[in-house]
């Protein structure tokens, strides 16, 4: 689509984004003798306090100009392993709990494989902005060590001239809070994580905290959602993955600072692909998910956290996705209807950005499809970890132009401005 601007910046996987972690090692006991972690505990105990100061001043002098409060993590973490473990901490000192805290912690670099399938929602912040321009916020599929995914953020500013300037990320990166677990342990769901209060969204990332968490927090595709009652929220879909099953959840929000992470119920939910309508329709809510694979459906609830059924929407048509289709994030509104980005596979299992156009009032109606893809990938946008991908989980409307950040080869992110009028033109 020769209307379409490609803006030049690029984001891609960065290995020296780190974070301090909770290091799980076997708090029970494992045949006759202590545990490892008793046994660690009662070496770190019976150092003597100089010993402990220099092993632990070994410890700051590498990693605490790499960590934010890095004191205070240790701290933390110690305060986990005593109540987990029936410590005594009266009689411990703060440099050996610090110490001990070191010792239940590690390093983890979140975005040193991958850093892809972005979805963009307005930024809840839009004070002080000219006319023309946008603050958003930008959602990230990270994957660290172990092919674990994990959502982290970038703040932003997009202009009405295809201008996009990010927010530079702080030095340091923190994990949201929540009450750390034993991994034997992990909660069923649902849970809220915190944002810290001196930490940017920019530099905050959500790690799996659930069972059914467990090996990833997959492709959310968030939406500013609009209650019939007035009020706003920011509600985003994703794939939780244990490993072996995956589940749809949704991660809800109204001040970005407490986020509560879901599980939905229901048969449309126990698969991968959800993307939420921002709005109620006709007193129900709306979502679009790929229920077998290879097409478009449409699904309806009277409750957001429950999904069955659903409808077939849109099937494959064009050779670009004779393999299979997908949403590429939620439904953006327009007058002329319901602008749906898609994904579609061709040969040699190529990736391409298409569009649909659903009836605004009646969505299970489709109005119009793009008969050429919008992106596709080619050229440089064909190498990296998953060749010939492209990929979205979501955009977002500016003015008379369609936002869209999408991955690249499952590698890096990309960003793509194209108008509105133009797009819909070429659908038919």
């Amino acid at each position: 689509m020769h209307e379409l601007f490609n803006h030049t910046l690029r984001l891609r996987a960065d290995p020296s984004r780190v974070v301090v972690r909770p290091f799980h090692i076997a708090w029970a006991q494992n045949g006759a003798g202590p545990s490892r972690s008793e046994r660690i505990v009662s070496e770190v105990l019976a150092m003597s306090p100089g010993e402990a100061s220099a092993q632990l001043e070994i410890v700051l002098k590498d990693f605490e100009a790499r960590h934010w409060q890095t004191r205070r993590v240790f701290m933390t973490r110690y305060d986990e392993i005593e109540t987990m473990l029936k410590l005594d901490g009266s009689a411990i000192g703060d440099e050996k709990r610090q110490l001990l805290g070191a010792y239940f912690c590690h390093e983890y670099s979140y975005a040193a494989a991958a850093l892809m399938n972005p979805s963009a929602v307005p930024h809840y912040d839009q004070s002080g902005m000219p006319k023309g321009s946008m603050r958003i916020l930008m959602s990230l599929r990270a994957v660290g060590e172990g092919h674990i995914s994990s959502v982290s953020f970038r703040e932003g500013i997009i202009t009405d001239n295809n201008e996009l300037v990010l927010a530079p990320e702080p030095p340091f990166a923190t994990a949201a809070d929540a009450r750390e677990e034993d991994e034997d342990t992990m909660p069923e769901g649902p849970v809220t994580v915190y944002r810290h209060r001196d930490s940017t969204l920019s530099g905050t990332v959500i790690f799996p905290i659930t069972k059914a968490q467990s090996n990833g927090l997959e492709d959310l595709r968030i939406c500013h959602f609009h209650h019939d009652d007035g009020s706003e929220e920011w509600i985003g879909t994703y794939t939780a993955y244990n490993g072996s099953v995956i589940q749809s959840e949704l991660m809800r929000t109204r001040d970005w600072r407490a986020i509560d992470l879901v599980p939905m119920s229901g048969g449309a939910s126990r698969n991968k692909g959800m993307a939420l309508f921002p709005r109620k329709i006709d007193g129900k809510y709306m979502m679009l998910g790929r229920q077998d694979g290879e097409n478009i459906f449409l699904h309806t609830s009277e409750d957001i956290t429950h999904w069955e059924g659903g409808e077939l929407l849109i099937k494959p048509q064009y050779p670009w996705e004779l393999v299979q289709m997908g949403n590429c994030g939620p439904p953006i509104e327009l007058a002329e209807g319901w602008l749906v980005l898609t994904h579609g596979v061709g040969a040699m299992r190529k990736y391409s950005i298409g569009a649909a156009l659903l009836d605004k009032n009646d969505p299970s109606k489709v109005l119009a499809r793009s008969k050429e893809p919008l992106l596709a990938a080619a050229d440089q946008d064909r190498e990296g970890y998953v060749p010939n991908v492209v990929y979205t989980c979501g955009a977002i409307r500016h003015g008379e132009k369609i936002f869209i950040p999408y991955g690249v080869a499952d590698s890096s992110v990309a960003f793509a401005f194209v108008p509105i009028k133009a797009l819909l033109e070429q659908m038919d």
